[in-house]
């Protein structure tokens, strides 16, 4: 008979092993941030309007995917790679800013953000110079290679803009000279036919005499 401890043992073992995978991806995800409250800061009582890293947790995110935030001008979403610029609420120099552009105050917008390396990835708005991200705006994710990314988003990077020369920079075009123009070789050849067409009389006027 088996021991009912050895039985307990190897279905939590199993049912960890199954939580731990990943499910296979089948096809690519837009995940709405928040769920239906959306990315959102209250400032009457200070804090984030869900708690994103439990949102987060329930996701399952893959290369390909976007995250939706629907989210006002208020907010902004700052992506970063670096965990310790996530922890300390402070972009770094790798770090990205979405929705950060515009000056009016509670413009409803929607940011979409694609998932583009796989790995750990870090989420967090920078208004209010790091305030809203100490109380619970930002998460973290993991994502994974999935499907792989889409050909529309695996493009190399653009090249990089240089400035065009400016007019005083410009070399002049250069004009290379022949040996004749056609103008002069007209003159010539027609200085030619002059000069056969004396000798022909002269040679009549000789026959003649």
């Amino acid at each position: 008979m088996a021991n009912p401890t050895v039985i307990v043992i190897l279905i939590a073992i199993t049912a960890t092993a199954a939580t731990a995978a990943a499910p296979p991806a089948t096809q690519y995800t837009n995940h709405t941030v928040g769920g239906p409250t959306g990315w959102f800061f209250n400032a009457t009582t200070n804090s984030s309007f869900a708690n994103y890293s439990s949102w987060a947790a329930s996701q399952t995110f893959n290369l390909g995917d976007y995250l939706i935030f629907n989210t006002s001008t208020n907010q902004t979403v700052i992506e970063t790679y670096n965990e310790t610029a996530y922890r300390g609420c402070t972009p770094d120099d790798d770090s990205f800013e979405y929705g950060g552009g515009s000056n009016a105050f509670g413009e409803a917008q929607t940011i979409a953000v694609p998932l583009t390396l796989e790995g750990p990835a870090y989420y967090f708005s920078g208004a209010g110079d790091g305030e809203q991200c100490q109380q619970g705006m930002a998460f973290a994710i993991q994502v994974n290679k999935g499907l792989g990314l889409p050909p529309i988003l695996n493009q190399p990077p653009p090249p990089p803009y240089s400035e065009p020369p400016s007019a005083s920079t410009q070399s002049p075009p250069m004009t290379v000279a022949g040996d004749q123009t056609p103008g002069n070789g007209g003159m010539r050849s027609g200085a030619n036919m002059r000069e056969g067409l004396f000798g022909l009389l002269a040679l009549l006027l000789l026959l003649r005499l």
